[in-house]
Order: C-alpha cells, then sequence, then structure tokens
C-alpha cells in the first residue's frame, strides 16, 4: 500500500502565516503539522508515500522532508499546481499510484492513534473505498456521512446546510484504482473544485462497497489558527519532561517541561508546563512560560508573560506584557512601548513582522 500527503491548498484562513509558506509546515509543538501525517503512515507500515505540492512555496516542502530518507520513507514529489480540489489532487497521483492501493492523508490532519488498525482492515478486505470519521460540533462545515443503524453509508454530502449527521469525514480516504475513473466523470462543484466527497459517493452508488470507520482518539483539522492552538494544547497533554539546556540559579520548572540543547534558562524565570521549548533559545530573566506554549528554535524572550501560545521560531519578545492564545510566526520581533495598554495581547503574526505593544 502506498500513501498520498496533500500539501497543496492556499491557506486562506491562516494568513498572514501562510503567506510564507504552506500551512502543512505550521509547527505543533514544535513539530511540522505534516511530520505527524507522515509519522502516521510510517507507522502503519507505508514507506513509499507520494507528496502533492501546490504552488505555495513548495519548495519549502521539499527542503524539509528531501527524499524521505531521513524519516526512514521514500518521498515522490507531485505537482499539482493551482487547488481544484482534493479529487483533483488525489487524480494527479495516478501515475504513481499504478495498481496499488493507497491512502489520502491531508497534510493539516493531526489525530491520535494512528491509523495502522484501518490499513490492516482495508488491507484484509476488498472495499473499493474506506473514509475515515469523527463527530463534529459544526458538521455543515465538513464532508459529512450518513450511515444507517448497521453503520452502513446511507450518503456522503459536501458541507451539506441541513447536515443529517455529525460525522465528518476528516481527510484520510482509503481508495483503489477504481476511484481514478470516478474522478475523471466529476464535474466541478459551486466551490468550481473536484470534491472527494462527490467521487467516493459516486463509486459507493456504482459498487455499493464503500464503508465507514470512526477514529479512535482525537482529531483535529488545522486549518484556522483556534485550531492549531487547541491541536497544540491536546499533543502538549502528552509531551514526556526532558531537560537539554542550561539552567541559572532560581529557575523553577513546575509539570512536563521539554527543553532542546543549547537553551538557557536565565535566573528569575518560571516555565510551568505542559511546554516545549526548542534549541538555542534564551529565555529570561525574570520571564514567565505559561502551560500549553511551544517556543521554537532559536527564540529569546525577555521580561514577559506568554501562556497558551506557539512561537514558531527566530523571534524576539520583550514586551513586559502577558501574551495568549497567540500564534507568532518566524522572525517576529515583539518589544514595548511607554503607552498604556491592556494587560492581555493577542496576536496572529506572519514570518519577519515587527511589533511595538
Amino acid at each position: 500500500m502506498k500513501g498520498l500527503i496533500l500539501a497543496g491548498g492556499s491557506g486562506t484562513r491562516l494568513r498572514p502565516l501562510t503567506h510564507t509558506g504552506p500551512k502543512q509546515l505550521i509547527p505543533i509543538a514544535n513539530k511540522p503539522n505534516i511530520l505527524y501525517c507522515l509519522e502516521d503512515l510510517r507507522g502503519a507500515g507505508i514507506t513509499d508515500i507520494g507528496v502533492i505540492l501546490g504552488n505555495n512555496m513548495p519548495e519549502k516542502v521539499k527542503d524539509l522532508l528531501g527524499d524521505g530518507s531521513d524519516y526512514a520513507v521514500r518521498i515522490t514529489y507531485i505537482v499539482q499546481g493551482d487547488p481544484k480540489g482534493i479529487a483533483h489532487a488525489v487524480a494527479c497521483s495516478e501515475p504513481f499510484m499504478g495498481e496499488d492501493p493507497f491512502v489520502v492523508y491531508l497534510g493539516d490532519n493531526i489525530l491520535t492513534g494512528g491509523i495502522r488498525y484501518m490499513v490492516e482492515e482495508f488491507s484484509s478486505k476488498r472495499y473499493e473505498a474506506m473514509v475515515a470519521l469523527c463527530p463534529v460540533d459544526n458538521p455543515e462545515k465538513f464532508g459529512i456521512a450518513e450511515l444507517d443503524a448497521n453503520g452502513q453509508i446511507l450518503s456522503l454530502v459536501e458541507k451539506p446546510k441541513q447536515p443529517k449527521s455529525n460525522l465528518a469525514m476528516i481527510g484520510i480516504y482509503f481508495l483503489r484504482k477504481s476511484i481514478f475513473p470516478v474522478i475523471r466523470e466529476l464535474k466541478p462543484s459551486w466551490r468550481n473544485e473536484l470534491e472527494i466527497t462527490d467521487a467516493i459517493d459516486n463509486l459507493r452508488k456504482k459498487t455499493g462497497n464503500v464503508v465507514a470507520r470512526q477514529v479512535r482518539g482525537w482529531w483535529k483539522d488545522t486549518g484556522k489558527p483556534e485550531d492549531i492552538l487547541l491541536a497544540n494544547h491536546l499533543v502538549l497533554e502528552t509531551i514526556e519532561k526532558n531537560n537539554e539546556g542550561t539552567l541559572e540559579d532560581g529557575v523553577k520548572l513546575i509539570g512536563r517541561v521539554n527543553i532542546g540543547k543549547g537553551t538557557v534558562i536565565k535566573k528569575g524565570t518560571v516555565v510551568r508546563g505542559p511546554a516545549i521549548i526548542g534549541k538555542d533559545c534564551v529565555i529570561g530573566p525574570d520571564t514567565y512560560i505559561g502551560p500549553y506554549t511551544a517556543v521554537g528554535d532559536r527564540s529569546t524572550i525577555i521580561n514577559g508573560e506568554i501562556e497558551s501560545t506557539i512561537i514558531i521560531g527566530d523571534a524576539y519578545i520583550d514586551c513586559r506584557k502577558k501574551i495568549v492564545d497567540s500564534l507568532i510566526g518566524a522572525g517576529c520581533r515583539v518589544t514595548s512601548s511607554e503607552s498604556l495598554l491592556p494587560k492581555g495581547c493577542r496576536f496572529v503574526i506572519g514570518e519577519n513582522s515587527q511589533l511595538t505593544v
């Protein structure tokens, strides 16, 4: 079985962060989102993986993944270009897939529990397709599966105005070569895209051999800032305590805190976990890093309070104010002015920005 990770798309809901790179590279707990997807495929025994590239700086995806050897997989890059829908991206992979069954995995997905159990079932059965589902609170924003009392699919509908269930298709699809002629017959949707939901539902109607399975753990689609922050919370809940940095006198580490090599935590600083601080950072003096914070490599934070925030890396923060629930892009500078401002500040900041607060 082969894998297909989708790393295209424009990421409009994550601008300005996606003005300077694909959304699939935004880090969750200091690891690019796409690596969680790759690790799930590898953990299920899938090592021959195609990666769909779009027009938003695809070279950054290549720089991270290379040929895959650093991650014990083999990567083949497939250019989609303009985003024309998930089904179009799948169609672009037909020469790579050949006769093999495959798993499609959206590169901005993150879930616990992996997919090995679904891979094993799909490999042992003769299903034409299998879709992964998860209950959601806002089903009108997803592709939705309607099931009967026995768990059989009655319908698959993309973003229904009146959903018949709350079971969302989460962007993990198990397919065979039979999907390709179905995609070729598709007409663009109202979004002017070829919808994978329509393709799989048409395959279901044609073959009667498409099944659905609910994932066993939590799942997040990290397409919006609040979703990324929530995913960061969930991943940090599982982080292990580890310190490879240097702690000056009077530093307090409380709970599960992970500190990378070359990082210095200066006097008077408190770090309360779960939290992760990357490599070659300088934190402090007199700084507070609160729970659910991820600080990327080579960042400097002085005289501040930061909580429930992702700092992507190479940042300089010396604002003497509390920063909460924020996404701070690579290379940003956040410094103080003399004016009185609210105690809590919230940011979604793109790369190489400069702020004075």
